[in-house]
């Protein structure tokens, strides 16, 4: 790992626990047994620290998907959904950094001052969103579902999953053990005035 991903991965984890205010670049600095200076020569400023935290965070979300995708083959829409919904608890314990970063409240807050960062963390929360709805068309293509798929639906689906896998995240509750009764829960949802899947 190079320095500057040494940078990102330890801002993540700091950003995460801390605070994007309570971090100070000496304390980030003493973390990656770099330099304060060799922060600033791969980043002008904290700020754009964090956008690349989140930029990296985005890519990494994608990658891990993409390699889950490659590794399961959902045979069904059904499957798909359980598959998406084991692949969100998953990503709460694996990249316990990155969700708990992302749901604490002053990235938003940066995010109202700044485009670009606004932008990163939009494009977080609509990757996650579209991997519910891939799912959601997926079961519209079985037959499952007589109406189209809808985009309101995907983020109620993310919503809920996303709400179990904040206990993980703050480490309140095991999220996983909801698993069966937050994949029940869904397909509920998805195919409520439906006909029930077999």
């Amino acid at each position: 790992m190079n320095r500057k991903d040494k940078i990102i991965q330890v801002a993540t984890r700091l950003f995460a626990y801390q605070g994007f205010t309570d971090t100070s670049t000496a304390q980030l600095a003493q973390a990656c047994e770099v330099a304060e200076g060799t922060i600033f020569y791969h980043f002008k400023t904290k700020e754009d620290l964090f956008i690349a935290v989140l930029q990296n965070l985005r890519e990494t979300i994608l990658r891990e998907f993409e390699a889950f995708q490659t590794e399961h083959q959902f045979p069904s829409g059904l499957q798909m959904i359980e598959g998406t919904i084991y692949f969100y608890f998953h990503l709460a314990s694996h990249m316990e950094y990155g969700l708990l970063l992302i749901h604490r409240y002053y990235p938003h807050l940066i995010a109202r001052e700044n485009p670009v960062c606004r932008e990163h963390l939009v494009a977080i929360y609509e990757s996650l969103i579209d991997l519910f709805e891939k799912a959601l068309q997926r079961l519209a293509e079985d037959g499952v579902l007589k109406r189209p798929p809808s985009r309101k639906t995907a983020m109620i689906l993310f919503t809920l999953v996303d709400g179990l896998a904040r206990l993980k995240t703050y480490n309140l509750y095991e999220a996983g053990l909801l698993y069966e009764d937050c994949v029940k829960a869904c397909l509920n949802i998805v195919t409520q005035g439906e006909e029930k899947p077999c």
